[in-house]
């Protein structure tokens, strides 16, 4: 069964309170997103290490009920 964009929201959210979050769903087959994720969490950062925290935050549910995530992270 798909993530709901709102699940997805609350698990970044839960990892980055700080966080200014957009989820799309990017093919409105509930089954592709695009993640846009702001905070404070990523300076200093690369970028291949902004993607992993958020990857952590989803807790090993990409590619299992989160089929595909393309991801825009930005310092806050």
């Amino acid at each position: 069964m798909p993530m709901h964009p709102d699940e997805i929201h609350d698990m970044i959210k839960e990892a980055f309170p700080d966080a200014d979050i957009e989820i799309i769903d990017l093919a409105g087959d509930g089954d592709h997103f695009k993640a846009i994720v702001a905070t404070s969490a990523f300076v200093g950062k690369s970028r291949v290490a902004q993607h992993q925290m958020v990857y952590a935050a989803l807790k090993g549910n990409m590619g299992g009920a989160l089929h595909a995530l393309a991801l825009e992270t930005k310092v806050k």
